[in-house]
């Protein structure tokens, strides 16, 4: 599973069961960046669901590869979810994902009003692309 973790959404995607391709399943939304309760319980319905193994959460690093605010509340959350759910957790630098998904969007001509409802799950599925091609190339970040 990987997930694009936001301050106010977290995108989420699954891999096929080689491991080979992510597909986006949804966006899950929440009113506030401090009530994770329903997010984790989606995603804990969601491990259960696609019979989930590993989760793969995205690193906001800077582009100059530091730790800022949002990379440590993604390290929080990362450490929630492997309390929780008992998975391992990896972190996975995400930097450019968004741009991408936003890119992608424009090229598939999806209305700009439109690419909210989906540029947190196509992040998600570039972050979760990028952990499966290191993988199946044998390096791990």
């Amino acid at each position: 599973m990987g997930l694009d973790y936001g301050s106010k959404t977290v995108g989420v995607a699954i891999s096929d069961p080689l491991g080979i391709t992510a597909q986006g399943i949804e966006t899950i939304c929440r009113k506030d960046e401090n009530k994770l309760r329903k997010t984790c319980a989606r995603i804990e319905a969601l491990i259960g669901e696609y019979q989930v193994e590993r989760i793969v959460l995205g690193l906001p690093k800077h582009m100059n590869n530091e730790i800022g605010e949002r990379a440590e509340r993604s390290m929080e959350f990362g450490q929630m979810l492997k309390r929780r759910t008992g998975l391992e957790v990896v972190m996975w630098d995400e930097r450019l994902t968004t741009v991408e998904a936003e890119r992608t969007l424009i090229e598939n001509k999806v209305r700009r009003e439109d690419r909210k409802k989906y540029i947190d799950k196509i992040a998600a599925v570039f972050i979760l692309q990028g952990y499966l091609d290191s993988v199946s190339a044998g390096c791990r970040q």
